[in-house]
């Protein structure tokens, strides 16, 4: 499926869009854990992470990095890829912070962002590359953090002032009934109301709505929930006219 995602990539790269993805390595962390037969636990949707859990995101990230840079180098002929010219750029762009005891858990090496470098990351867009970011930060003292992937791409979304946030998730979307009716557009109140009930709301829906909505409300005009597994849905959401998946804005669409 990526291999389809680097497409659509490269055909906004050509026009002109500038690129910041970030990656995630929930699933590669997982099977690194479940090979070592170590158990970790989850805490509001966060991995407690400790030292065999950091050793498995670290290898996870660099092994996924390496991969997504490969995929982005291909030249297809007859293809979008066809004389692909997109540069990856990646680096010490999150700096990151612990986040501690909560509830009484110690996180130990689960962080969350405490800043990004908007300034590395416009010259490396200023170049023409695109930037690719893990779901690492990084402390002034030389500590690393697993992040969760919704914190660092909304984080950097606010930092950059970028137009559009978008995700890509297991579901079509934010869907809500039990017929699991598609929601196309959301106002960020109406998200927060829809979070606030929990109701017929999806793992996937409970982890990226909120950062989509806090995005939202920090100034990204819109916020984009849409299918990973749909071929096209980047092209979908952002080109046709209905879209393919939830866009969450600031206000209704009518003003």
């Amino acid at each position: 499926k990526f291999l389809a995602l680097t497409h659509d990539l490269n055909l906004l790269a050509s026009l002109g869009v500038r690129l910041v993805l970030v990656h995630g390595a929930r699933p590669q962390i997982e099977s690194g854990l479940q090979q070592l037969g170590h158990r970790t636990s989850l805490v509001r949707g966060l991995r407690v992470t400790d030292e065999v859990a950091l050793t498995c995101a670290k290898e996870a990230s660099g092994r996924i990095r390496v991969e997504i840079e490969a995929l982005l180098s291909m030249g297809l002929p007859n293809s979008p890829m066809a004389g692909p010219d997109i540069r990856v750029a990646s680096g010490h762009f999150v700096t990151a912070k612990p986040i501690g005891i909560l509830d009484g858990t110690d996180f130990v090496h689960t962080g969350e962002v405490r800043k990004i470098d908007a300034v590395g990351i416009r010259d490396r867009l200023d170049h023409n590359e695109l930037v690719l970011l893990s779901p690492l930060g990084y402390s002034p003292t030389g500590e690393i953090f697993n992040l969760a992937l919704e914190d660092v791409a909304a984080s950097a979304a606010v930092a950059l002032g970028a137009e559009k946030l978008v995700f890509l998730m297991d579901g079509a979307g934010v869907t809500t009934g039990k017929r699991a009716e598609l929601r196309r557009e959301l106002t960020c109140s109406e998200a927060e109301r829809l979070l606030a009930r929990g109701v017929h709301l999806t793992g996937d829906v409970t982890l990226y709505l909120p950062r989509a909505v806090a995005a939202c409300r920090a100034g990204i005009k819109r916020v984009h929930l849409i299918s990973r597994h749909a071929d096209g849905a980047l092209l979908l959401e952002l080109f046709a006219h209905r879209g393919i998946g939830t866009m969450v804005t600031q206000d209704p669409l009518e003003k």
